[in-house]
This record gives structure tokens, sequence and C-alpha cells, in this order.
């Protein structure tokens, strides 16, 4: 028997929501497709699919009809179809349903707001070109996109809800104008339309949305670099060498120094096993790309693995950590000023800070590569232990000022003869 469900898309809210039609493919994929029906959560039976008889929720008569009507004919026409031998996928169980219901309403699929909320449904089963599941922190950044852009309707656009035809350049200025307004920086107001752009590309994908505005140049993009910061080979083995700090410190150090002598994400070292080490060298796939990487172990990360009897120091999450290394660098005297430059609001400000307030996980596979960059290691050998794939990815890495580039060639041409041929003539 075909498994048809129904479900709200909020259960806990106060205000009527959409019931939507589920049906799984298998144990990862599913249709989320909306009814055009609506029911305050307090007067849904969960475990029975419908409204509950109460008097109160005058429509459930009818409510309660549509969807024995709408179960009725999705599972007669799955049975028919697999009883056929045809296929089954979301676009023609999609297709099916278009058809009969020729639903066009607000929460429609066919709408922007339908397509997004059921995109943001889909996100919770959604994997990555690695088969992996995506991440909660993409998730969240689709649901405060979405957020933002509700919001924006509310506060700018006269409560009028957006639909595909609307995504056009003045929405692009208007929407800038808005996110600007929030004091939000330029990167993070970026990472709203890369958001935007995801959606609508899937939505043409499905031949859904036809206002292709998105794809123009105009409709553009702007990040700025990052001045982040990284840990020089000193001030590394300054904070190796502090140990007046509690335990619990100690071992935030600890994974830190992993992280920093070996250039992989915090997700990837903290989750090194024995397993992983052979020969002196450390193999490992890294979770975010599925590239496999090799990497040397360096003196420091086998005296810590040592320490800790063959192990990792005790892994905490990744806020925590972020918290905490700034207790460590602060505490191990990693307090130079450091000038930091931002776009908010469309205005770039300067702002000092001491450095260890700078100071985050991802410090650590930053100092990595700059340090080894300097160091005269070649990018191309750097890259393969990162796993960067490209050299403009890679050198968004590199924190190297004017000075050092100017000294690097300064030691290259020393190096070489160059400037001793010079002087001698």
């Amino acid at each position: 028997m075909a498994n048809v469900l129904f479900k709200l898309r909020q259960q806990s809210s106060a205000k009527p929501q959409p019931i939507y039609l589920v049906y799984w493919f298998g144990s990862k994929e599913r249709i989320f497709y909306p009814t055009g029906l609506k029911i305050n959560p307090k007067y849904w039976n969960d475990a029975k699919m419908r409204v509950r008889d109460v008097i109160v929720a005058t429509d459930k008569d009818v409510i309660n009809s549509r969807l024995n009507e709408l179960q009725s004919v999705t599972e007669t026409h799955i049975i028919e179809l697999k009883a056929r031998g045809k296929n089954l996928s979301k676009e023609i169980l999609r297709k099916f349903l278009d058809d009969y219901t020729n639903n066009v309403s607000d929460d429609s699929e066919k709408t922007f707001h339908g397509f997004v909320s059921v995109f943001l449904e889909e996100n919770k089963t959604r994997t990555n070109p690695n088969g992996k599941l995506i991440s909660y922190k993409v998730i969240r950044e689709h649901e405060r996109t979405y957020q933002l852009i509700k919001d924006f309707e509310d506060k700018r656009n006269k409560g009028i809800r957006l639909n595909f035809e609307d995504i056009t350049f003045d929405f692009h200025a208007d929407f800038t104008n808005y996110l600007q307004s929030l004091n939000l920086s330029v990167n993070t107001i970026a990472h709203k339309f890369q958001t935007l752009k995801t959606w609508l590309n899937e939505a043409t994908e499905r031949n859904i949305n036809t206002n292709n505005q998105y794809k123009n140049k105009r409709f553009k993009v702007v990040l700025e670099e990052n001045e982040d910061v990284y840990l020089s080979d000193d001030e590394l083995m300054q904070v190796y060498n502090f140990n007046d700090m509690s335990d619990s410190l100690i071992r935030v150090r600890d994974l830190f120094l992993i992280g920093a002598y070996t250039g992989l994400r915090f997700s990837d070292f903290t989750s090194i096993t024995a397993d992983n080490i052979k020969d002196g060298k450390l193999h490992i796939e890294q979770q975010k790309t599925g590239k496999p990487v090799t990497i040397p172990l360096h003196p420091i990360v086998i005296d810590i693995w040592k320490k800790y009897d063959a192990n990792l120091p005790k892994v905490i999450s990744n806020q925590k950590f972020n918290e905490y290394i700034k207790d460590v660098c602060r505490l191990a005297g990693i307090n130079s000023n450091e000038q930091k430059g931002i776009t908010k609001g469309g205005k770039r400000v300067k702002q000092t800070y001491k450095k260890y307030e700078l100071v985050s996980s991802h410090t650590a596979r930053r100092s990595f590569a700059t340090n080894l960059y300097l160091d005269g290691v070649s990018t191309l050998t750097i890259m393969q232990i990162t796993g960067h794939k490209t050299e403009s990815a890679f050198m968004k890495y590199i924190k190297v000022s004017r000075e050092q580039h100017a000294d690097l060639l300064q030691t290259h041409w020393a190096k070489t003869g160059s400037l001793l041929s010079v002087v001698n003539e």
C-alpha cells in the first residue's frame, strides 16, 4: 500500500498552518506537496493526520474529506503506476498532483514562497555532491535568509509577498538597501544573495521559475576579502610552551595545535583516530569535500598524541572551542594590536582588536598554510595537504603582508645569488 502522509508546516505554531501531502521515495528522498488547506495546529491530530473532531474546528469535515480524497487518488495513482511497471519519481508525482489539484494558491510550490518552504523542508534530507547530508550551518543559513526576505516584505514591501517574477534588478537594490539598514556586513549580504540564487537555480531546473534576471551580471554578489589573522611559528611555540592554565584549556590548546600542524578543518582534526595514523603519516578523508589527504606528523602532533595515550584530547563543540581558544591565547600573551576593516551598513569601518580576540578554530588551518608558504614550501605541496582544488581558493588562506612578500623575494634573490652578483660587479 502506498504510504501517503499529511503533515503541518509547523506543528508548534499558534497560527493556522498549511497542510502538506508527504510521500517518501525510499529512505532519503520525499515529496512535500502543498494541499492548499490550512488548520490551526491545536485542532490537528498528528497521529491520525486529520483535523480533530471538535466543534470549534468548523471546517473539519470539508478539510478531512479533501484529505481523504487526495490520499485515495494519490495512492491509487502510485499503485497503478507500479502495476504497469512504470518508474515513480518526485517529478511524476508532482505533475500528477499539479494536474489533479490545479493548486496555484500562495503556498503552491509553483510560487516563490511555496517553493522555498518545500526546499527548506527537503534540506533535512538533502545531500551534498559527496553523498553526505548537508550541514546544520547550511540549513541555518537558508532559514535565516528566508526569514530576512519575509521581514523585508513586511517592512519594505507593504506586506506584499514576492513571487518569482518579482526577483528583479529593482528587488536586488531594495533588498540590498534593507540588509544594509540592518548593519550587516558586505559578506553577510553576499551570502544571502548566494542562498537566494541557490533557490532560484533549483526552481529553474524544476521548470517552476522562468525569470532569469538573477543570472545577469547586474544581479551581482559582492564579496570582500576577510582580514583574518594567523599565528606565526613563534606564536604557536609560545602557545605550546604556556601551561599556566586549567586542564580544560590545555586540552583546547592541544586540539588547536593539532589543527595548526595538520592544516585540517575543525570537523576533521577533532575526528582523528589511531586508524588514521600509519608509518608516521596521517591519512584522512576530509568530511567537507570527501577528498583523501596524507599529512606527515609534526613532532608537536606526535607529542600531543602520545600525551593522551594515542588518542585526542576531549573534543567539545566548535562554538565552545572558539570561545575557549581565545582564553588560551590571551593567557599565553597573544595580545598584539590588530586592525580589521569591514564594510557594514554600506560603510567601510576599521576597528582595533587584541589578536587573541580574532583567533578561532579556523585560525589553526590558516596558520598551517601561511607558515609553510612563508617557509618557501611550494603552493602545490601545501594544497595537496589542505585539499584545496584551486590556487585562487587556497590563496585566500594565505595571510601575508606586503612587507613579508618583499622579504620573501629578497630571500629568494639571496639564495639564488642574484644580489651577490650585482654587488660584485
